[in-house]
């Protein structure tokens, strides 16, 4: 049973915890990486879904027992604060230098996550203390899973509010998971466009009863799917340790082939008469849904080769750095058990 008092912030170090924010919130630019990613490989990632589960009805108690001061320590509020306040960094961050990267020397960006994950798998395999057949066999599953959901074909999407609820669920919760792009998730079930554009744009333009409605029932989705999730993980991580770590791994190895460094375009995003959709400029295309992994030589573009393995090994430098946080704070997950 995890006690309900979380190690303070400081024990990550209030530094250190602010890193792993940014970088989470980076992580969120970048199409195909997940904030779920990073928090898992920088040590983080059972605390934080910990607070997670802890914000519920249940908080209702601790408050008429404990006062604000108590549901301030359910939730690991310092935890919360110092990450959402790094997040908020990173994002900002991201905006202004990853998205330039990322539009004129993307090879750079991913030779860099991919490095970041590429190390994380080794250093998560190592926390493994003994691997047995069924952790085997759900590193395997996982890894499949992963590289399946990569090269699926996005679907047509349905406008239909159960859908919209269902799609929030299972974006929110592909957002916490290593590995897993919630955005990514959206473009697979044909709904990016919808929801990202038509909705959450067209919301901040007109405020239209429709698109707010639809936005209302998207977060609904996000909110019981977070929930739920974060409950899952808990139970899984308490009861089933190693092979929770096995599954997430595999993860890892799966997303892989989504940011490798070389990749060419093979489809774009399309409306629902099948037209690409444009950028702003009318000159481009808005989003790429679909890429072929190539050699740097056959690369359409600078395949920049020699930034990107330095790249890559920057990522794996990056993990390196994490696991020296993580050992400064103790034990690398920071719950108590």
């Amino acid at each position: 049973m995890i006690e309900e008092q979380h190690r303070p912030a400081a024990e990550h170090g209030r530094a250190g915890l602010v890193l792993r924010g940014a970088a989470m919130g980076v992580a969120e630019i970048i199409p195909g990486v997940s904030g779920g990613t990073i928090a898992f490989v920088s040590g983080i990632y059972e605390r934080l879904i910990e607070a997670i589960r802890a914000v519920g009805p249940g908080l209702i108690g601790v408050a008429r027992r404990d006062g604000a001061g108590g549901v301030w320590r359910a939730i690991d509020g310092n935890f919360l604060t110092l990450l959402l306040g790094g997040m908020v960094v990173g994002l900002l961050t991201g905006l202004f230098t990853v998205s330039w990267l990322l539009e004129h020397h993307p090879p750079l960006v991913w030779g860099f996550f991919f490095g970041l994950i590429l190390a994380s798998i080794l250093h998560m395999a190592r926390r493994i203390a003994h691997w047995d057949a069924t952790g085997l066999t759900l590193l395997v599953l996982g890894a499949v899973f992963a590289y399946a959901l990569s090269v699926l074909t996005p679907a047509q999407g349905s406008e239909a509010l159960w859908f919209v609820f269902c799609c929030g669920v299972i974006a929110i919760s592909a957002l916490i998971l290593p590995g897993i792009s919630g955005s990514f998730m959206l473009l697979l079930l044909g709904m990016y466009q919808f929801i990202i554009h038509d909705t959450l744009k067209g919301v901040l333009l007109d405020y239209s009863p429709e698109r707010l409605l639809v936005l209302g029932v998207f977060v609904l989705g996000c909110v019981v799917g977070l929930m739920t999730l974060s409950r899952l993980l808990s139970w899984t991580f308490h009861r089933f340790h190693a092979q929770t770590l096995a599954l997430l791994t595999g993860f890892l190895i799966g997303s892989l082939n989504k940011i490798y460094p070389w990749r060419n375009p093979v489809d774009w995003l399309r409306d629902a008469e099948g037209q690409i959709v444009m950028a702003a400029d009318g000159l481009t295309p808005h989003k790429i849904i679909a890429e072929s992994n190539v050699l740097p030589s056959a690369y359409h573009g600078d395949p920049l080769l020699i930034g990107t393995l330095v790249a890559c090994l920057l990522g794996i430098l990056s993990v390196l750095a994490f696991e020296r946080l993580a050992e400064r704070g103790g034990r690398g997950d920071g719950v108590n058990r």
